[in-house]
């Protein structure tokens, strides 16, 4: 015969163990989830083709180059960041994405409207990236540093007081940092492949 108090902890034992197997179960699944690839790996093998889940993007993009021509090479940055959120299996409408370029190095000279026609391309791929939503903020002490107002620039620039105020604002605000790195090309691609 089980005395009281025995028979409490046999059941408030198995019930620990109960409780115990459940969540080892729960923290398998759970594993298997998480190990799960995004992808697939190709047939004749190679590398893993992955599809992580991307949520709508905020962004906030430091321009600070040497040389203004370089603003070309970082538009490339980013296109390579929206165009393949906005393709499948993503298919982001760009007013989903978030995106503020922050402008304050000597590309600053392609948004004068003087230099329209020296920077032409490079203004007009800004252009359109500020027509799917990004906004494009030129730091107003550099802006000074150059002689010129907010008159001088395109109209599709914003001129913030700093660009340093800029970028802290924004990464307060959950913003990723992207510094596009533009190092000198000594090499072509099939040189070095």
């Amino acid at each position: 015969m089980k005395l009281a108090h025995e028979e409490r902890a046999g059941t408030s034992w198995d019930r620990t163990r109960s409780l115990s197997r459940g969540l080892t179960s729960m923290f398998a699944a759970l594993t298997l989830l998480l190990a799960a690839p995004w992808g697939s790996r190709a047939e004749d093998g190679g590398a893993t083709v992955v599809e992580p889940p991307y949520e709508d993007p905020k962004v906030v993009v430091d321009f600070y180059f040497d040389r203004p021509e370089k603003a070309a090479t970082a538009l490339h940055w980013l296109r390579a960041f929206i165009n393949p959120l906005m393709e499948a299996p993503y298919g982001m409408a760009p007013e989903f994405m978030s995106i503020v370029v922050v402008i304050h190095g000597t590309e600053l000279v392609t948004v004068a409207t003087k230099n329209y026609d020296k920077y032409k391309t490079i203004v007009e791929r800004m252009k359109y990236y500020a027509q799917l939503g990004v906004k494009f903020r030129v730091c107003r002490l550099a802006a000074e540093d150059y002689g010129y107002t907010p008159a001088d620039l395109q109209d599709f620039i914003e001129v913030a007081p700093s660009a340093m105020t800029e970028l802290v604002h924004w990464q307060q605000q959950g913003y990723a940092l992207l510094i596009p790195q533009v190092p000198e090309k000594h090499f072509t691609i099939e040189e070095i492949r």
